[in-house]
């Protein structure tokens, strides 16, 4: 009898295939996830000793983003697509917290995730918070959903953040072309944050743990500065650019910026 035998799941959740929103709730401690996601989690852990820490630095770029959007760029709106379980301070706990009114629509496709949706519509009274189960696949169905319209105005700027989500994406699905049609949806002055693992930082380690999630059964796809570059299209990308998640506007100086393998950056449309 397999460990995570008697493990019992929501409705919709399959327990015997891994989810990267449970691997990285994993990863962050959290207790929603199975023996299936641990075993993926473990073997990507023993291939890059600094998973942990990764997937804390890039809580902290979600936290500083959502601060940096609503105090500095006057953004009242967010389309967070990818949420994964939640985890607080969530980014519509952060945006409220400067400004009460703003709104947050959540996007994942994982079940697990539904079943904690109330914990990511406590919403201050001035503001809206909403959940949406969809895919990024089909980026029509997130932007005709009536949560979404009922929640955000799309005549006025929009701050869409794409958190460690593309990498499940493979290349031959056209990761770039769905960007695009959310981009494309947004009006000028609309945000775009994006996180992504890449190798450039260590092909070994990277290269160990990707393979460890494709002998499961995932999809990661690691990518380089050029291809993460590239989901931004025309738009202008804030100081200091498209950098090393740590580096960007970091709290505290960081020893070392690339020991956290991801890129981040934000752009603004035009």
């Amino acid at each position: 009898m397999d460990k995570g035998s008697n493990e019992v799941a929501p409705p919709g959740v399959n327990i015997n295939v891994p989810h990267s929103a449970r691997i990285y709730d994993y990863w962050l401690g959290g207790k929603d996830n199975f023996a299936v996601d641990r075993a993926v989690g473990e073997a990507m852990m023993k291939a890059i000793p600094g998973m942990r820490y990764m997937a804390g630095e890039n809580r902290k770029f979600v936290h500083r983003v959502a601060r940096d959007l609503v105090a500095k760029e006057g953004i009242s709106q967010f389309l967070d697509i990818g949420t994964g379980i939640p985890t607080r301070p969530n980014l519509h706990e952060i945006a409220q917290g400067i400004n009460p009114e703003a709104a947050v629509v959540y996007v994942d496709n994982d079940p697990i995730v539904l079943v904690h949706a109330r914990a990511l519509m406590i919403s201050t009274p001035e503001g809206k918070s909403e959940y949406i189960s969809a895919d990024i696949r089909d980026p029509k169905s997130i932007l005709e959903d009536r949560a979404l319209r009922d929640t955000l105005d799309l005549t006025k700027p929009v701050g869409l953040t794409l958190i460690a989500i593309l990498m499940l994406l493979a290349d031959a699905d056209d990761p770039w072309s769905k960007v695009a049609e959310l981009r494309d949806a947004l009006p000028s002055g609309s945000l775009l944050a994006i996180t992504h693992p890449t190798a450039d930082f260590n092909p070994e380690e990277v290269n160990a743990a990707v393979a460890a999630a494709t002998g499961a059964g995932m999809t990661l796809v690691a990518r380089t500065h050029d291809a993460v570059q590239r989901f931004f299209g025309d738009w202008e990308l804030l100081d200091p650019g498209l950098v090393p998640v740590s580096s960007w506007r970091p709290d505290d100086e960081v020893a070392d910026p690339e020991a956290a393998y991801y890129w981040a950056g934000v752009a603004r449309k035009p």
